[in-house]
């Protein structure tokens, strides 16, 4: 028995000792092999065998060969000779040209057209599988089921999404264009280049767009098939900072500079490429959004949690939203209820006295009722806040509440209805810190102004989407508005109303194929103004019907043509054209080039865009050189602009980065001059000679770090309008201007941590030289730097809560004597609106947000 064990235990160690010879002469590797296909595949492999050689196996997705083999027997250089007479790269050493010339088409890696690119497939047939997602405010997706997947050219291949979103539908060589369809939602088609990838599509906006494919959304980004440069904002960008309303929603951003209007009522006003806000045009959900009247204090009435989305669109744009765009537009996506949460709270409050309350509710009644209600209240209650100490509160103090109330209905066949009301009311008082509108109004007791604001609208959008033809729809855009303003201003008065009336018909469909699509229809614009300022009253009525067509060109997706007229008539001026163009050419993937150009008009409403020259001394000159029954006796304003761009995206630091460049030029026909340079008066007159922008900006995007954003920017502008027969620079715009922003988010635990940088370089200020010594200002201002920063901790999983906090202006750096004569306000020298810098220094805030999905 002893033997037995004896004899059993040697022929186990003598098993174990060849075991472990066999492992240790085994060895494995990787070789880089250059391949398409299921073809290609066999090929390698079998080109690969050979005595000593156990295990092969290559993976077209990775191009990876892995061997394993007796390095004893196994000659992996030959292995490589045989693989490249095979006509396959190995390594980095190209395959012999005749060899590689042999192969089936379908085999050809070289040919960036394959369809079969990277599939690992076989190339008779296969399926391509992909996934359709909704994603809210936040930027969380969730799946859409049951919509339409077919091909373009063989309309017997179509599937449905399923549950999770994941459709699969089969895939031959010759068919390419996809068209992903939902009811409710604008369609997309899709040019599937490389079958083996998952296709990604986002529904957003109502819109099946944004094809991504294994990559990162960003929280900021250039919309990369845009035929303009579209820059979006999510709303996980907005969280970076506080975003108590529109106007701070562009703090994060290095396209917009929102800048004070003046140092004492507390208005703020965007700048695109260099020039005023009144040139952009803005919008909430392609629908007119605060305009006219309502544009110096517009921004203010939007509140930051209801937007989900914003979009920058610089340069000239679409015929189909209109003759007003010049320097740009910016689009206002507000949460949809049929996708947001269903109540999210959103509390704030700062060391200035400021507060703000916001209510999202949002309810699903069935199949095809949705319903929603946005609400907001800003409360301003510190009568003493006064940083320069010159006795001028530098905010005004009172309530603004506004609301809106949405519905949406879609039967699930193509129609859609999407209806709703706004509110808003807006109650400020401003002036001087003991100013008591009981007794100092319209006196010389003490300066002090007010503003009681009333603003109502009604909108809707009714859409069709063919069911049989899912390229081809209809929609019609409606909205009505109600403003009515009563306003003081030291011993000045000024009262506004205005009644506005929009209705915009589109028809899209194609021409043949996707290749060819155009968009058409007809637009009606009214607008009823009466104006009283100091007693004198200014009446318009402008009514401006039109039409438009739109062709888009779109062969593959490297290439974009876009062409569009449209023609105007404005009971006031006459017939006017608008003719417009967007080319974008990606010579390859991640390289962008855009091209566009086209003309705008406008009608300047003098007073409600410049309110801040109201609070000053400046008598108010109007120099008509037409009609008086036109606005204001003063002709429409008119512009060309012209814009190229570069994108290109990289991989630096093994992560995503990206580098822009883009100029825009505006050239001017009878702009309105608003013309500052007689410290006594404010004039206005149409141009007399050139005035144009020049507007120069880089930007670099990089992730140097795992969850770390970084986005820095340069921008030049070169502003520049006749003043009375001479060519000035434009007041208060700074020649230079630096930008960065850093995102950190940890990996776990719910951190962020948001820092911003803003470098302002000299502005040119309006002449005082006919002022007192003691009243003027240097010819430029200081350049200057803000910094702002956020840290903010997510709390649960199931139902997070936000906890923030941040403060704003750091540097704490403030214009020291933003009101002028501050101690004669009701001198002939008061002049508050000559505001070069921040008129608030460091600012500190806190606050809580959540939601319940």
């Amino acid at each position: 028995m002893t033997n037995l064990i004896k004899q059993a235990y040697i022929t186990l160690l003598l098993l174990l000792s060849v075991s472990v010879s066999i492992a240790q002469n085994r060895e494995n590797i990787t070789l880089t092999v250059a391949g398409v296909c299921g073809m290609c595949k066999s090929r390698i492999e079998k080109a690969a065998k050979a005595d000593g050689l156990e295990n092969v196996h290559w993976e077209a997705s990775t191009q990876l060969l892995a061997l394993s083999f007796d390095p004893a027997t196994y000659d992996v250089e030959a292995a490589k000779a045989r693989i490249l007479s095979a006509g396959h790269d190995v390594e980095g050493r190209q395959a012999n040209a005749e060899a590689y010339k042999k192969l089936p088409s379908c085999c050809h890696y070289r040919d960036e057209a394959n369809v079969h690119k990277a599939t690992g497939q076989d190339h008779d047939t296969h399926a391509v599988m992909g996934i359709v997602m909704q994603e809210n405010n936040r930027g969380e997706l969730s799946p859409i089921e049951s919509a339409n997947v077919h091909w373009v050219e063989d309309a017997t291949l179509h599937a449905q999404t399923d549950a999770s979103g994941v459709f699969r539908i089969d895939h031959q060589e010759h068919v390419k264009q996809l068209i992903i369809s939902y009811a409710g939602n604008q369609p997309d088609t899709l040019t599937i280049t490389d079958p083996n990838e998952v296709v990604v599509v986002t529904a957003k906006d109502n819109v099946l767009a944004e094809v991504t494919v294994s990559a990162r959304r960003r929280s900021n980004y250039i919309s990369a098939l845009s035929p303009t440069r579209l820059e979006v904002l999510t709303g996980q960008e907005l969280f970076k900072a506080a975003c108590c309303d529109l106007s701070e929603s562009f703090e994060t951003n290095a396209s917009v500079d929102v800048v004070s209007s003046d140092a004492v009522t507390g208005s703020k006003q965007i700048q695109m490429l260099g020039l005023s806000g009144i040139y952009t045009q803005l919008t909430v959900e392609n629908l007119p959004g605060p305009r006219g009247l309502a544009t110096p204090l517009g921004l203010n009435s939007i509140a930051g949690t209801w937007i989900e989305s914003i979009q920058i669109g610089k340069g000239i744009g679409s015929v189909v939203n209109g003759f007003e765009n010049i320097a740009g537009q910016i689009n206002v996506e507000l949460k949809k209820p049929e996708t947001s949460e269903r109540l999210f709270f959103n509390a704030y409050t700062n060391n200035m006295g400021r507060s703000d309350i916001n209510l999202n509710l949002a309810q699903r009644f069935n199949e095809r009722w949705t319903g929603g209600l946005l609400l907001h209240d800003n409360f301003m209650y510190n009568k003493n806040m006064n940083f320069s100490n010159n006795g001028f509160r530098d905010i005004p103090i009172g309530n603004l509440f506004s609301g809106i109330s949405r519905w949406k209905y879609e039967d699930g066949k193509g129609f859609m209805l999407q209806f709703g009301i706004k509110f808003l009311s807006d109650d400020r008082t401003g002036g001087q810190l003991d100013f008591d509108p009981a007794m100092d109004k319209l006196t010389k007791n003490r300066y002090g102004l007010g503003f009681d604001i009333e603003r109502y609208e009604a909108f809707a959008k009714i859409g069709y989407v063919f069911p049989q033809q899912t390229q081809r729809s209809i929609g019609l855009q409606l909205s009505g508005t109600s403003y009515n303003q009563t306003s003081y201003f030291g011993l000045r008065t000024y009262d506004a109303g205005q009644r506005n009336a929009y209705a915009n018909l589109i028809y899209q469909d194609i021409i043949g194929t996707v290749v060819h699509k155009y968009r058409m229809g007809l637009s009606m614009q009214y607008d009823r103004y009466d104006e009283r300022y100091i007693g004198q009253r200014f009446a318009r009525t402008e009514v401006v019907p039109g039409g438009f067509f739109e062709y888009t060109y779109g062969p593959s997706e490297k290439f974009d043509l876009v062409l569009g007229i449209r023609g105007d008539y404005n009971n006031l001026y006459g017939w006017f054209a608008t003719p417009r163009a967007h080319v974008r050419y990606q010579p390859m993937a991640g390289t962008s080039f855009r091209i566009s150009s086209g003309r705008g008009q406008r009608t300047a409403n003098i007073f409600a865009e410049n309110t801040a020259a109201l609070a000053s001394s400046r008598m108010v000159r109007i120099a008509t050189e037409n009609d008086a029954k036109n606005a204001y006796g003063l002709k429409p304003e008119i512009a060309w602009n012209s814009g190229i761009s570069f994108d290109q995206s990289f991989r630096l630091f093994h992560r995503e980065a990206s580098f822009s460049a883009e100029f825009f030029r505006n050239d001017f026909i009878n702009q309105v001059v608003v013309d500052y340079e007689n410290p006594r008066e404010l004039a206005f007159y149409n141009l007399n000679g050139k005035s144009y922008s020049n507007s120069l900006q880089t930007e670099l995007r990089l992730m140097p770090l795992p969850h770390f954003e970084a986005r820095m920017a340069y921008r030049l502008f070169d502003v520049k309008t006749t003043y009375a027969h001479t060519l000035l620079q434009r007041p208060l715009v700074a020649r230079h201007r630096g930008f960065l922003n850093l995102g950190y988010a940890t990996h776990s635990g719910g951190w962020h941590f948001d820092y911003t940088l803003n470098i302002t370089g000299q502005k040119r200020l309006p002449s005082t030289a006919a002022n007192p010594m003691e009243y003027q200002l240097p010819e430029y201002s200081r350049a200057y730097t803000t910094m702002n920063a956020q840290i903010s901790k997510t709390i649960g999983k199931s139902q997070p809560i936000d906890l923030y906090i941040g403060g704003e202006n750091l540097t704490d750096f403030f214009q020291r004597n933003p009101v002028l004569a501050a101690d004669q306000p009701f001198s002939q020298f008061f002049d508050s609106s000559l505001l070069w810098g921040p008129v608030t220094g460091r600012m500190f805030y806190a606050g809580i947000r959540f939601g319940i999905k």
